[in-house]
């Protein structure tokens, strides 16, 4: 290396100075060549024709090193739930598999987000891996997506600050986290080819503003755009969404990074703001290899743009210190420390949704409990797709496809059987797979206390037909009830299910999918060790009637994998129907009666609210709250805004807290409200109009316990993050 290329490269590789002026430095260092080797990538996945790359980990991505510059590889894992090793890629290798995020998104809790993040963090880059694609921030509009336990909820204000709480977890290791998939991405089947239709100011004050505010938050290194098209334009080359909202409005300055086989042209993609085409030999040809150096070479595309792509992907990096602390594989994890929060963020997480005379918690003194399905014995069901992680010791059965790559239906090695046998070791406890229903029904009445698990299976690459538990499981609920009326349902179902079954039974609780320590959670919960405090991130409907879009779309007409050719008509979807309304905001304004609604939980403890308080100028309210209960307990403190005549203007949750109090306790809990969330757009500004509002406090989203109204002057701020806030 000479002199002058010797001094760049103390300027670049020097901690002290800021990532901006390291990124642009080290740019100017690197050849065309080395920079065109960071803007088009393989899947470092063997299968569909490719072979992982030389110098590759073996994950997701993989972008090489520079080592006369100092810069390392990019080793990119999926990491969604945890690490991810598709098709075994990294033979033998395991990880933490985390909760669902919306588990997550359940336990109302940014902190314990952000340390969930931190065990994704720590265990990617003690791998070798310097960039992880989690952080999903899609709103919960198709309850039947496949791919919905990925993400947090269907409401922005809690999406954005879980999603954004997990981000700042993981870069707080040393690893870029990726935030996805941007924007309003909530269905599977036909992904690669669904516009997702809506108005601007529809999508701005609902999609939008959850990766806003998960951005604001997180300051992720890198976006990624969904599959599908927005309003007509492929997301991964869609300059409204690319360049005006998140450069120009947001002032974004890292990378958007295409999902694997996502990009479809080259010089509109690059000039509308993708910066990588990742996952390259997917696509139908390298958009961003050769066919970008010729639009270089003629002058089509800048070398400037080139030059941006660089600097933004140093940019990140530099900013996490994945540069000045990079990644090796081989690092130590505390696999059992990971496991204890992966636990804790299960039982923060679980919902009880109905505990008829207070049958739970159980007594550990029966003499026989009856557990029954889900391969409970086995461990707790998990999500399939690129999002699975498979922890030494997985049941691994028979899944989906994704671009070649087997997707397996897992079940953590965390069994709820197990877990109750340790909790009550002087009870018998007997399981029954549930395929004979007059067998298993005959152990029901034998038995003290049935506790059937629930199951749905939901993947990537396709949603589920319908929202009702399959393969005769409601019918096996209504046996099972009549022959023991001590029968509690446990679902592990990844998102809503139909509940026809609900009143039948004394006890329900929602697990979702439960991760490592799941099967210890949901006992923990069930014996009374651990009080309940998860809310639902989603409302249960009584029926897809009452969807806003109840016909689903038939998979044998459209493509729902990338790789395989798109020659069908593009299948438009009118997210306009609910526009910013989404999940309980819809429900509200169409006035349908839900099952359970946003928000909804029970205790096994019993809280009292004092009067709301409200500052002036609405930037936050207190509340006095006392645990009046026998046990200590945690409380979400949920504040909903209306607007005095203003019947257009739905309900919606504009701040939250959850407080922990031993019985007895009593605390001042100040929540911070989020002014966007009481204003509308109007052109370049979010406008809140002068007028009467009413603050509540709410159990869930529909039920009001104290609350005060008060009159607020118009507020205005501006869409771009650069111009005066007030």
């Amino acid at each position: 290396m000479d002199e002058k290329k010797l001094e760049n490269a103390q300027e670049w590789l020097d901690p002290a100075r800021d990532p901006d002026s390291r990124a642009r430095a080290a740019t100017r260092a690197m050849s065309h060549d080395q920079k065109m080797s960071w803007v088009s990538g393989p899947m470092a996945i063997p299968g569909n024709g490719a072979k992982k790359p030389e110098g590759a980990i073996g994950s997701a991505g993989y972008f090489p090193a520079m080592p006369a510059l100092g810069l390392p590889a990019q080793q990119q894992s999926d990491a969604s739930l945890g690490i991810g090793n598709l098709a075994d890629v990294r033979p033998g290798d395991t990880a933490t598999a985390l909760p669902s995020s919306l588990m997550l998104g359940a336990s109302f809790d940014p902190a314990l987000a952000r340390e969930t993040g931190q065990v994704v963090g720590r265990e990617g880059r003690a791998k070798g891996f310097n960039v992880v694609l989690g952080g999903g921030a899609n709103l919960l509009r198709e309850p039947r997506g496949g791919r919905i336990f990925e993400y947090v909820s269907e409401d922005p204000l809690l999406t954005g600050h879980i999603a954004g709480g997990s981000v700042a977890g993981i870069q707080s290791c040393h690893v870029v986290s990726t935030i996805k998939h941007y924007a309003i991405n909530p269905e599977e089947t036909g992904r690669v080819m669904i516009s997702s239709d809506i108005s601007e100011a529809a999508l701005r004050e609902s999609d939008l503003l959850a990766f806003e505010m998960a951005i604001e938050i997180g300051q992720p290194g890198a976006v990624m755009p969904g599959y599908n098209l927005v309003n007509g334009v492929w997301a991964s080359e869609n300059a409204f969404l690319l360049t005006q909202v998140l450069r120009d409005d947001w002032g974004y300055r890292g990378w958007a990074m295409s999902d694997w086989g996502a990009t479809h042209t080259t010089v509109k993609a690059i000039m509308s703001g993708l910066d990588v085409q990742s996952g390259a030999n997917i696509d139908p040809e390298p958009f961003f290899g050769a066919p970008l150096n010729e639009a270089i070479r003629t002058g089509t595309v800048p070398a400037e743009r080139l030059d941006q792509a660089i600097t933004r992907q140093l940019r990140s990096l530099f900013a996490v210190g994945a540069v000045d602390h990079p990644a090796k594989p081989g690092g130590t994890i505390d696999y059992e420390a990971h496991k204890a929060i992966a636990r804790r963020a299960a039982e923060g997480g679980i919902v009880l949704l109905r505990n008829e005379n207070a049958l739970l918690p159980l007594r550990k003194t029966l003499d026989r409990i009856l557990v029954v399905g889900a391969h409970a014995d086995s461990g707790v069901l998990s999500g399939g797709g690129s999002s699975s992680v498979t922890p030494t010791g997985s049941l691994k059965l028979k899944g989906a496809e994704f671009a070649g790559v087997p997707l397996e239906k897992v079940y953590h090695p965390s069994s709820p059987v197990q877990a109750i046998c340790q909790l009550v070791p002087n009870t018998e406890v007997i399981y029954d797979d549930g395929k004979d229903h007059a067998a298993v029904s005959e152990k029901a009445r034998e038995a003290d206390v049935v506790i059937f698990f629930a199951e749905l299976w939901r993947t990537e690459s396709q949603d589920v037909q319908g929202l009702a538990l399959p393969d005769g499981q409601e019918a096996l609920i209504a046996e099972l009830a009549a022959a023991n009326p001590k029968t509690i349902v446990v679902l592990e179902t990844g998102g809503p299910v139909l509940m026809p079954w609900r009143e039948q039974v004394p006890a329900i609780l929602n697990a979702f999918y439960a991760g490592s320590g799941g099967g210890e959670a949901i006992a923990a919960i069930l014996f009374g060790q651990v009080n309940p405090s998860g809310r639902q991130p989603y409302t249960t409907p009584l029926s897809e009637a009452d969807l806003p879009r109840p016909e689903q779309i038939n998979p044998d007409t459209v493509i729902s994998n990338p790789g395989e050719p798109v020659d069908k008509p593009i299948v438009h979807r009118d997210y306009d129907i609910e526009g910013a309304d989404v999940g309980y905001r819809w429900f509200s304004r169409t006035g349908k009666s839900v099952a359970y609604p946003f928000g909804f939980g029970l205790s096994y403890t019993q809280f009292e609210y004092g009067p709301l308080q409200s500052e002036a100028d609405l930037a936050s309210v207190s509340v006095v709250l006392t645990n009046v209960g026998p046990v200590a307990g945690a409380e979400v403190v949920q504040i909903y805004a209306l607007r005095d005549g203003d019947a257009s203007f739905q309900p919606r949750l504009v701040g939250f807290s959850k407080v922990s109090l031993a019985p007895g306790e009593t605390a001042s809990v100040a929540v911070e409200i989020e002014k966007r969330l009481l204003a509308r757009i109007e052109g370049e500004e979010w406008v809140r109009e002068a007028g009467r509002y009413r603050l509540e406090v709410r159990s869930d989203a529909l039920t009001p316990i104290t609350g005060s109204t008060l009159a607020l002057p118009r507020w205005t701020r501006s869409l771009r993050h650069d111009a005066p806030i007030d």
